[in-house]
């Protein structure tokens, strides 16, 4: 990574969208030439990069959300920190974890 590169949490909207445009085609590209483990990062990258677009004040403790990408899946909050919600998922109650706010999707189950 070059001394000149932002990190997202420096980044505009129109930054954020723009290189999440970019880790998209990039992304796209490793998954057809079937680059399996680099499209794996790619993906947590936009992940990042989408989570510096939401507000996490929108996120709260206590709630539960179903995790983008695992269907069936919910996470519940203890706290926020950042762009991070930790808590666990019901399925796993014993084991914290730390997702990125961009994996969790409002749900009618709370």
């Amino acid at each position: 990574m070059s001394g000149h590169e932002k990190r997202y949490s420096e980044m505009s909207e129109y930054e954020l969208k723009n290189e999440i445009g970019k880790l998209k085609e990039k992304a796209r590209k490793a998954e057809q030439l079937g680059i399996v483990n680099e499209f794996a990062v790619l993906e947590r990258k936009i992940t990042m990069a989408q989570s510096y677009l939401l507000n996490p004040d929108d996120y709260k403790p206590e709630e539960v959300y179903e995790i983008e990408g695992a269907p069936g899946e919910y996470f519940k909050i203890h706290y926020m920190n950042g762009i991070f919600a930790w808590g666990f998922r019901l399925s796993d109650p014993s084991k914290e974890d730390a997702l990125p706010i961009a994996m969790l999707m409002k749900t009618d189950k709370q």
